[in-house]
């Protein structure tokens, strides 16, 4: 929890010295409140006092990087508890868990599903963030095979999942540079593990089935001089553990309780693929950091895909595309002109409908601040002015040789006043984009 200017007035010298370049200590206080100083400009700061300092600016919940590169996933750091509040920063990852009891053939149909798990979705693309290798055999060797052809045939992040210390060692060695998360330490094995952990310099899950157990063990691991940690409380049935969660984003954000001020994992481990996915659904929502499932099948990863993306978008700003006009497929001086919203679900789902009618259209997005075709009319961002503006600005004239388009069904409404100031003859399109194929081949 930060600190007030108050607070850190408490604990600077008082010498008004003016050292740190402000005439009062209170006036330093109040900068370093608002982060537009640092603490190193006061030379009189004890060592006790900056420590304390540095602590309270750390984020109530640790950001943890797992992964390297551009596929990175970077999990923690939230700072409220409700989306409206502000937003969610990090996107909950998930992943799929892959056991080494897989025969070869089970094996490659599975990397070979991950591998087809990739969706575009106004206008980003949704797919797995981690692949879990869990060692549930004395088989060494089976283990690191795994891990090896999972790791040429797939660009995921790594989960290894093992307690068994000479098959951890090795893996750690061949996947050096991809920065894996060691899963798990637990009151039995929290040394050796906190010695790998350290040893490569990688993350680290910290496995307890209570709430106090779960701080007494992340006080070992700091004490053994592990920080990147990521909490996982058990698995339990699905009310207790969504208790769990909620506990610890309070006791981390409220009372800014640093042993639980971490991100957290989940393994979601139903049988039955709807239960899982709803599973999966509630505890992404509220509120774990990580998902790993053992269910692997297309509709499943799509639907949490989806909810993942509208939970992580900013509620107080929509989605929304460039406004600007868009040629889609091969057009021409004859090409029909087509006019929405730039609010991204309506684009991307314009957009869809005009590719696979074939017919090479150009479409106008509208800036209407994100909103959709029937909100921005009543908002009065979608008017006849708005799209003359656009018309005019994009020079449309230059683009195609006649003076028709194409509105939203919606707004049927106005298309008398639009054609009164662009001067153009206004088409009345289907109310719903699915109805676009088949208009467009009638023009």
């Amino acid at each position: 929890m930060a600190l007030s200017g108050l607070d850190i007035y408490k604990v600077l010298p008082k010498t008004n010295c003016r050292d740190c370049g402000y005439p009062t200590c209170l006036a330093f206080a109040m900068q370093l409140a608002k982060k537009a100083v640092s603490l190193d400009k006061c030379p009189h700061l004890t060592q006790e006092a900056k420590q304390k300092l540095e602590t309270a600016a750390l984020p109530p919940i640790r950001l943890v990087k797992i992964g390297a590169g551009e596929k990175a996933l970077e999990v923690g750091n939230e700072t409220v508890m409700f989306r409206h509040e502000e937003k969610f920063h990090h996107p909950c990852g998930i992943g799929f868990i892959l056991e080494d009891s897989l025969s070869d053939t089970e094996l490659e149909k599975n990397i070979n599903l991950l591998k087809s798990l990739k969706f575009e979705r106004i206008g980003q693309v949704l797919s797995p963030d981690l692949v879990a290798i869990s060692q549930t055999k004395s088989d060494k060797e089976r283990f690191l095979n795994i891990l090896k052809k999972v790791r040429e045939s797939l660009g995921f992040n790594l989960v290894l999942m093992s307690d068994k210390e000479d098959a951890l060692k090795e893996a750690l060695e061949a996947t050096k540079g991809t920065r894996p998360l060691i899963y798990a330490a637990n009151s039995a094995n929290y040394k050796m593990m906190a010695d790998l952990a350290k040893s490569f310099g990688l993350p680290l899950a910290a496995l307890a089935d209570n709430l106090d157990d779960l701080a007494a063990l992340v006080k070992n691991l700091n004490d053994l001089g592990v920080e990147d940690i990521i909490l996982d409380s058990g698995t339990k049935p699905l009310t207790k553990k969504l208790a769990d969660l909620t506990q610890i984003r309070r006791l981390s954000l409220k009372k800014n309780f640093r042993l639980l001020g971490y991100p957290t994992i989940t393994q979601v481990l139903e049988k039955d693929p709807f239960k899982e996915t709803i599973n999966a659904g509630i505890l992404l929502a509220k509120y774990s950091s990580i998902i790993l499932l053992n269910g692997l099948t297309a509709w499943q990863a799509l639907s949490i895909f989806t909810l993942r993306q509208n939970i992580y978008s900013d509620p107080q700003k929509p989605l929304q595309v460039e406004p600007k006009v868009y040629p889609i497929g091969k057009v021409s001086n004859a090409s029909p002109v087509l006019v929405t919203t730039n609010f991204s679900l309506t684009y991307y789902t314009v957009l869809s409908e005009v590719e696979s009618s074939k017919i090479g259209s150009y479409l106008i997005s509208v800036d209407t601040e994100g909103m959709s075709v029937l909100t921005a009319w009543a908002a009065e961002k979608f008017t006849a002015d708005k799209i003359v503006e656009a018309i005019n600005k994009n020079n449309i004239g230059s683009l195609v040789s006649h003076k028709k388009i194409i509105i939203p069904g919606y707004v049927a409404v106005m298309s008398g006043d639009l054609e009164d100031k662009s001067g153009c003859e206004v088409i009345v399109g289907p109310r719903e984009a699915a109805g676009i194929p088949s208009f467009l081949k009638k023009l």
